[in-house]
């Protein structure tokens, strides 16, 4: 009990409430990117199967997240150089990283060259299913170890309370699988989205291989920017939309 007591002092301290607050939201930020990717993916899966493995994907991000934050002194130690190369040294955060952020341009490079050439003998993300739920899954869980390790080691370096880096990470996930639906249904109704979600992973895998490489990018910047590019994609979907009211109400007046 005294162990428990001791871990949770913070309740009684209200700069520790102003660290949660502030840790919490940064971890639901930092979990868009990751929610992204699943939506996408999840999206070429048979509808059937969509819900089962947005559920295993979220969830191994709440495992992993949870696991990397039970051996906090090894994650600590990810940061510390291995080698140096060109005068910057690597540690196993910025392998990841850099891994992580190469994945992430193929795949979103891929789906963006199937997507703008259809007939290109294979099939796009909108069309058949050309994946398995287990290809996909591999590719979540591989893509949420690298975003578990980028949104430990930014807890840990907010606070030193164990409690609060929980409390912070399953609220993000919490919000990550409340989320995760209704993101994946808009998506997938709206094709020119998809082309947006792809830059914007695009983006952030390039952003992740700059980081490992040492060129810090506030994610300030890419955040404002992803939010930029949704309010005009939005602003397109609103006129669209008017354009095709306008169009069926004019046909109906000729009728």
């Amino acid at each position: 009990m005294e162990w428990l007591a001791g871990h949770f002092e913070f309740v009684s301290n209200p700069e520790a409430w102003v660290a949660l607050v502030t840790l919490v939201v940064l971890e639901i930020v930092l979990g868009i990117d990751n929610l992204i990717f699943i939506s996408i993916l999840t999206n070429k899966l048979p509808k059937e199967q969509q819900a089962r493995a947005r559920r295993i994907g979220i969830s191994g991000a709440l495992i992993l997240r949870l696991a990397l934050l039970g051996t906090i002194s090894i994650i600590v130690q990810l940061t510390e150089p291995v080698f140096e190369l060109f005068g910057h040294g690597f540690s196993w955060r910025d392998l990841i990283l850099i891994a992580g952020g190469l994945f992430l341009v193929w795949k979103a490079t891929k789906e963006i060259h199937h997507s703008v050439d259809p007939d290109d003998g294979k099939e796009n993300m909108m069309g058949k299913v050309t994946m398995t739920a287990g290809a996909a899954i591999v590719q979540i869980l591989l893509l949420d170890l690298v975003f578990s390790v980028d949104s430990i080691i930014t807890a840990v370096g907010m606070t030193d309370e164990i409690a609060i880096m929980f409390i912070a990470v399953i609220s993000a996930v919490t919000v990550m699988l409340i989320a995760a639906e209704p993101l994946s249904r808009f998506i997938a109704a709206n094709p020119t989205v998809v082309m947006l979600a792809l830059a914007f992973l695009l983006m952030i895998g390039m952003t992740l291989i700059a980081d490992g490489m040492g060129f810090h990018v506030p994610k300030g910047y890419i955040y404002a920017a992803m939010g930029f590019s949704a309010l005009v994609e939005g602003l397109n979907m609103l006129a669209r939309r008017k354009r095709a009211r306008d169009k069926a109400l004019a046909e109906g007046s000729a009728e």
